[in-house]
């Protein structure tokens, strides 16, 4: 038993708190089995078929006693579920969207974390959200930056250990890892509350960076680099969450925008910052310093967060202490086991995550892909989508998301959008750095500028694509805008990427993408928070953001495979036959190939290596944009202005 209480605790500790069930009518789910069931003093719930919810006899909910009755229907309105672009009888410019995905009627009862974030935003003063919204976006300038500085040193850190070619294998295991915990965070953070999944995920920056700055072999760096990209990526996320909860919808993207215009200044800053590091110390002092500088930073925030969640107690709007469940550590296991939905996202994971693992480790199997372990990792991982489907719809009596937004367009398009757009773009841009290192001769920071100029353009124009989604309403046909410039930008990389090409077109190009992926970027955001509830924003967000790491993930597998299988063998044939010999050597360190001089045949020959290379990872990336185009096609066109002016905000309390 003592073992059991430990690994109980241990799995509590980890993040395995469960998604506490709304009060659902027994025809919506089946009911928990009996030794399940908390035995705690709990206020009556009743259905309200004014408020399509349930309510509290004994003690009403103070976040909810204002909420919005259900709209009646008047005359000339457009019916609810009919698509803009399929109806004729109204032309208001809006298709108005089902009640049940446009209000939080479906979510009256909302879980501990939601209940937590809607009471603080109702007893917070707008000085305080300012504050709060200011720390978050300092938070976001140094892990901003800190990207910057170490996307800048990767190469030389990986050529430290002459261990340059496994460059894009570093990110395949960070991101595929992050990504999915993503899932388990967005539960942490509605079941526990943003400020506790803040912290943890906080705690594990720091652990990764100090791994980092103190490892001594290439297997210790990508343990660090794993568990840091897992922090990174939940405190940009539970940051993007706690902005959707300080926003309506219609000014969401506005907010979302500004949080991101640190990239501006990382564009100038990180690359000089990293040759400094590079030049005058090394990168351990590089994560050293940023681990104490985030730490710094994030404390305030910290700070804030629970004594808005003190005020909020001592207002009356949450409970001080919780009460005990009076489950043993087996049934607590058992009942979080179920509440989490955790067979569905080993589903999920899985499917994800054994999709993609053969494309890693592919070069290391005896027979290719005819080897039987790849093939079963491949046909499992198939399998999963359907038992995914299945499991959601028919047999799990707590879903991780509702299946009606498993099987929501809008969501499944910009999910798909999201994915397919890092697959192009990783598949070029992951060895671009080294790219512009060793055939253009860049140092570093030009080399940053360059790179940052994709980023740079898209967080300039962040908040006014925000504007635009604000004054329109429509995010379908602002997205449908970046697509010529994606496809300009993109296409004309296949000539460019040659030796000759000047270096100012690398940069218009890098531009033209990052003002195309910007604006469907914002348009895929607001489109999956339009269609669901306050209480599914962190869910469908989760979802979003796998996506998009399972994308970067598949192009820096298309990047790597292409690198690791095309530049050994054409370095081996291009370089004169008294260097042939040192293709290995060469091969491994991006040192040195910059260490030959110009005219040097070496040189040379590695030079046309990197052309070849880079042609096939450019025109691999440009196949997947028109992919994109569908995408944005399947969303359904939402009103977001008219829609909050029908059915109420979306937060709750002193939100933008």
């Amino acid at each position: 038993m003592s073992l059991l209480r430990g690994f109980s605790l241990l799995l509590f500790a980890f993040g395995f708190p469960s998604k506490v069930k709304q009060a659902l009518s027994p025809s919506i789910s089946p009911p928990l089995p009996s030794f399940l069931v908390v035995k705690r003093k709990a206020p009556l719930l009743t259905y309200n078929p004014v408020s399509l919810g349930f309510q509290s006899q004994a003690n009403p909910d103070p976040i909810s006693q204002h909420r919005m009755a259900s709209i009646e229907p008047q005359p000339g309105r457009q019916e609810a579920g009919a698509d803009i672009e399929k109806s004729h009888a109204i032309d208001n410019g809006v298709r108005e969207v089902d009640e049940k995905q446009a209000s939080d009627v479906d979510s009256e009862v909302f879980q501990p974390g939601v209940q937590r974030v809607r009471a603080v935003t109702s007893v917070w003063t707008k000085k305080t959200m300012i504050i709060m919204f200011c720390l978050l976006y300092l938070v976001s300038f140094v892990d901003a930056l800190l990207q910057s500085v170490q996307g800048n040193l990767n190469a030389f850190i990986t050529s430290s250990f002459s261990k340059h070619g496994l460059l894009a294998i570093v990110s395949i295991f960070a991101t595929m890892l992050s990504g999915c915990c993503q899932l388990v965070i967005a539960k942490i953070i509605d079941i526990w509350g943003r400020s506790e999944g803040f912290g943890i995920l906080m705690l594990c920056s720091l652990v990764g960076m100090i791994l980092k700055a103190t490892c001594q072999n290439m297997e210790a760096y990508v343990a660090g680099h794993t568990i840091y990209y897992v922090g990174h990526f939940g405190m940009v996320f539970v940051i993007d969450i706690m902005l959707a909860d300080m926003t309506s919808l219609k000014n969401r993207m506005i907010m979302f925008g500004i949080n991101g215009t640190p990239t501006i200044a990382v564009t100038f800053a990180g690359p000089r910052i990293s040759e400094l590091f590079y030049t005058y110390s090394n990168f351990r002092w590089a994560f050293a310093a940023f681990a104490i500088i985030l730490v710094g930073l994030c404390a305030p925030a910290l700070l804030v967060m629970f004594l808005m969640q003190r005020k909020a107690e001592k207002a009356g709007l949450l409970e001080k202490t919780r009460v005990t469940s009076g489950r043993n550590h087996w049934q607590g296991f058992w009942y979080y086991f179920i509440q989490f939905d955790m067979i569905g996202i080993i589903l999920l994971c899985a499917f994800f995550v054994l999709l993609l693992l053969p494309f890693s480790i592919i070069s290391y199997a005896s027979n290719g892909w005819k080897s039987a372990h790849i093939i079963a990792m491949l046909v499992i991982s198939i399998l999963c989508v359907p038992v995914l489907y299945i499991w959601e719809k028919k047999f799990t009596p707590v879903p991780f998301i509702k299946y009606k937004y498993l099987k929501e367009r809008t969501i499944i398009g910009s999910c798909l959008l999201y994915g397919i757009m890092f697959i192009s773009i990783f598949t070029w841009d992951a060895y671009y750095q080294s790219y512009l290192l060793v055939v253009h001769r860049q140092s570093i920071t030009h080399a940053g500028y360059i790179l940052n100029a994709f980023s740079l353009t898209s967080s300039f124009f962040g908040p006014l694509y925000g504007l635009l989604i604000r004054w329109t309403g429509d995010f379908k046909y602002t997205g449908l805008a970046g697509v010529p410039f994606v496809i300009l930008g993109t296409a004309l990389l296949i000539p460019y990427r040659s030796p000759s090409a000047p270096v100012g077109v690398l940069v218009v190009l890098q531009m033209l993408n990052g003002v195309g992926t910007g604006i469907w970027a914002a348009c895929g955001q607001i489109s999956i928070m339009a269609v669901t509830t306050h209480q599914e924003i962190a869910s469908v967000m989760a979802i979003w953001n796998l996506f998009g790491s399972i994308g970067a993930t598949v192009g820096y597998a298309i990047a790597g495979g292409l690198w690791n299988n095309i530049m050994p063998s054409a370095l081996n044939n291009n370089l004169p036959d008294y260097a042939k010999n040192r293709t290995a050597e060469i091969f491994g360190s991006v040192e040195i190939q910059m260490s030959f001089l110009d005219g040097d045949p070496i040189r040379d020959a590695i030079v046309a290596s990197y052309a070849d290379v880079q042609h096939k990872m450019v025109i691999t990336g440009a196949c997947f944009v028109p992919l994109c185009l569908a995408c944005v096609l399947a969303w359904k066109r939402i009103n977001i202005k008219k829609l909050e002016e029908e059915k109420g905000t979306q937060t709750k309390g002193q939100v933008f």
